[in-house]
């Protein structure tokens, strides 16, 4: 079973469907309980980085996620759910995350002049030869929505960038741990081909 974190900032209805299209049976949960036994995780988010944070401390799911990472289980990150595995985020102040990977969470340089949020079809460049990937181009095209990016201090945990003004990291992989900045749920065909490689995992 693959659990959705519910913690009211994701497009869980949209995330569990797409899921389910390519053979994945999920739940939509915030119970801690379901989260311990669950197979995989999914953590999708939409919003600021801060009221992420703080609704997962709220429903008391900080520590379920580091516990679920450290198990060896298939983590998938989000968006938000990208951004929170970093120590900290500039977005909105400072801001700790769940510090699972060097880095913090970085917004678009206001001097590139670029059209914030990030919005729309931009490519993924794959940078490893990774489980996610498979049977997907080396190039392909996603849907992203946002306005700050992941500055990992670790180039290993960089599977894929994006060029948008600067180029950044869209895929994060790191043993069980995978994350993306666009959605693959709005991603057509090669967001779900991302997610049947994730439900396959073993």
């Amino acid at each position: 079973m693959i659990a959705i974190l519910d913690y009211e900032m994701g497009n869980l209805r949209s995330v569990s469907k797409s899921l389910e299209a390519v053979g994945g049976q999920c739940q939509i949960t915030r119970d801690p309980a379901v989260v311990a036994t669950a197979e995989k995780l999914v953590v999708p988010g939409v919003g600021a980085f801060r009221d992420c944070m703080g609704a997962l401390k709220k429903f008391e799911l900080l520590e379920p996620i580091r516990d679920f990472i450290a198990s060896g289980r298939p983590y998938l990150g989000i968006c938000l759910g990208m951004q929170i595995l970093m120590e900290t985020s500039e977005e909105g102040g400072s801001h700790e995350g769940l510090g699972i990977f060097p880095g913090k969470v970085v917004r678009f340089d206001p001097a590139l002049k670029l059209k914030v949020p990030h919005m729309g079809w931009n490519d993924i460049e794959a940078k490893t030869k990774n489980k996610i990937f498979q049977g997907l181009p080396e190039k392909s095209f996603v849907y992203f929505v946002h306005s700050y990016y992941i500055a990992p201090k670790k180039k290993g945990l960089t599977a894929a960038t994006t060029h948008y003004g600067v180029e950044f990291t869209s895929v994060l992989a790191k043993d069980n741990v995978y994350a993306v900045q666009f959605h693959p749920e709005k991603s057509q065909q090669v967001g779900l081909k991302l997610l049947q490689n994730f439900v396959e995992l073993k």
